[in-house]
Parts: structure tokens; C-alpha cells; sequence
């Protein structure tokens, strides 16, 4: 459920980030799981660029941004929430002998930019959060 108000394009955002981040890192895990797995080519999702398309109001309904400095008010939650990402495959450049394309370095190297990624979200979120409480408390 969305928040309405000031935060709403921002927290949705971070929202979206960190669910599409833990679908990203199930399937990098699954890559890894299936690394002597004879055939397996890897997937990963990519969701960077449809997000930062929902923001600037290339989904749906909402108006475009006159200035990209602008802060879209009506329309970017629901586009935000919209957002699935695509699940592609990503072989290796050299597959094994057995036909399986998973790069175990590869994987490690993506789970852990996907978990920095996850954890940075999650800490902007709960600052968003902070903020707001710090402004119903009045600044006590």
C-alpha cells in the first residue's frame, strides 16, 4: 500500500528497489545452486532502467516532467508499482564441457552488489522514516 503524501514518489521507490532487489537475489542463488548442473544457463533480473522509466512517467498515466529537476507529485506510485523487471538469461562466455554457463565468480560478484544495493535501500528507507517521525514529534 502506498504512502500518500510529501515521500510518496521516494519511498515507493525504495520500496520497489528492495522487493525487486530480493527477487534479483533469489534468482543469483538459484544461479549458484545450479552451478554443477549439467545445461543451467543463469538469470538475473533487470529492472534498473523500467524503474528509472516509471520515474520520469514513461508508464501509464501521469503527466512527463517539464524539467527533469521537478519532482513528479500524482501518478509515479502507481507506475513505480507497476514495475516487474525482466528475468533474462546471462550464459557464460565459456560454457562447461557438461553445457552449464554458470560462473560461479560471476554470481558471487553480482549477490554481492545486489546485497550492498539491497542493504543501501533499506537505510535510506529507514531515514525517510526517521525524518518523518522527527517532524510529528516536532523535532523532540
Amino acid at each position: 500500500m502506498p504512502v500518500d503524501g510529501i515521500f510518496t514518489t521516494t519511498i515507493a521507490l525504495l520500496g520497489k528497489s528492495i522487493d525487486l532487489r530480493a527477487k534479483n537475489q533469489n534468482l543469483i542463488a538459484s544461479n549458484v545452486a545450479n552451478a554443477e548442473t549439467p545445461n543451467y544457463v543463469p538469470k538475473s533480473l533487470t529492472f534498473e532502467d523500467e524503474l528509472q522509466g516509471a520515474l520520469k512517467g514513461g508508464k501509464g498515466g501521469g503527466a512527463a516532467l517539464a524539467n527533469p529537476r521537478h519532482l513528479p507529485l500524482k501518478g509515479s506510485s502507481a507506475r513505480l508499482q507497476s514495475v516487474t523487471g525482466q528475468v533474462i538469461e546471462t550464459p557464460a562466455k565459456t560454457p562447461g564441457k557438461d553445457g552449464n554457463a554458470v560462473e560461479l565468480e560471476n554470481e558471487m560478484s553480482k549477490m554481492a552488489e545486489n546485497q550492498i544495493m539491497f542493504n543501501v535501500s533499506v537505510q535510506l528507507l529507514a531515514k525517510k522514516f526517521e525524518g518523518l517521525r522527527t517532524a510529528i514529534k516536532e523535532g523532540r
